[in-house]
């Protein structure tokens, strides 16, 4: 199956009442793990990558491998640049095929966030993808970058944010956190204040660390999509290092490599069977 338009997926979301799981990918195992997992479930989400991850590879690279990693994929899969920090990452991975597309601008004061995002919107927005933006600061360890920042959302800044950007999904900071390292505490009197005003479908990040229950009592504030990286790479990671504690002179990269396939794969329908459970 092809890659699915982030509209289009939204719009499967909608029918089916789904949060769309967002599985953070870094190389080909994860991908695959990944692509299994979503197959295995029959239901779909995004494959996503930040820009910190593409100067590992290349934006086609990326593009490349998720296509053929999805060749006997049939539910629908969106590619989806995550945490996008600069107009070169954006307009290079329209190119290569992206079908979704962040654009990360909350470190920047209000003003300058409105116009970064805008600028992307525009771009996106004539070759029919949309733009996730973010306002309000996530804390945390997201890939290679650490923050200490963790500024809220202001509801009273989202509709003219919304409004003005005309971004297609927002990612809020209601006490989420990247990584596994901060506990999170969600605030949801301030997230059901802000599905009040957002005119479009909210985004939470550093889904690893976030009760399944709570994604569940989020997903009724017009929770659209959730993130999930950090679960994954320890399940890939662990492969390796237990292999590393069993035999340190383990050399056997095939088998450990399907083994870690097999370990994200697993990860991810749980996941996905937990986020949507009724």
């Amino acid at each position: 199956m092809q890659l699915v338009n982030g509209y289009k997926l939204m719009d499967y979301a909608k029918e089916k009442s789904l949060v769309l799981p967002a599985f953070n990918t870094t190389n080909y195992e994860l991908t695959a793990g990944i692509i299994r997992g979503f197959q295995a479930t029959g239901l779909g989400g995004y494959i996503a990558i930040s820009s910190s991850n593409l100067r590992l590879s290349s934006p086609k690279l990326i593009a490349d491998m998720v296509k053929t990693a999805m060749k006997e994929n049939t539910v629908p899969i969106s590619l989806h640049l995550d945490h996008g920090k600069s107009f070169a990452d954006v307009k290079a991975c329209i190119e290569a095929g992206f079908t979704s597309i962040m654009v990360d601008a909350s470190h920047l004061p209000f003003e300058e966030n409105i116009a970064e995002v805008r600028r992307t919107v525009e771009y996106c927005h004539f070759y029919g993808i949309p733009v996730e933006a973010e306002l309000g600061a996530i804390g945390g360890k997201e890939d290679d970058h650490s923050s200490e920042e963790d500024a809220k959302t202001k509801a009273d800044d989202v509709e003219e944010f919304v409004e003005r950007t005309n971004c297609d999904l927002l990612a809020v900071s209601i006490g989420n956190v990247h990584g596994m390292d901060l506990r999170p505490a969600l605030d949801f009197p301030l997230l059901e204040e802000i599905a009040g005003i957002s005119t479009v479908p909210l985004v939470l990040h550093g889904g690893s660390g976030i009760p399944f229950d709570q994604v569940r009592r989020a997903k009724k504030q017009n929770l659209i999509k959730v993130n999930y990286g950090s679960d994954l790479r320890q399940a890939f990671i662990r492969t390796f290092g237990q292999a590393y504690e069993s035999n340190p002179n383990e050399f056997d990269i095939m088998s450990l490599s399907k083994a870690a396939i097999e370990n994200v794969e697993e990860r991810v329908k749980a996941i996905i069977a937990e986020v949507n459970e009724h």
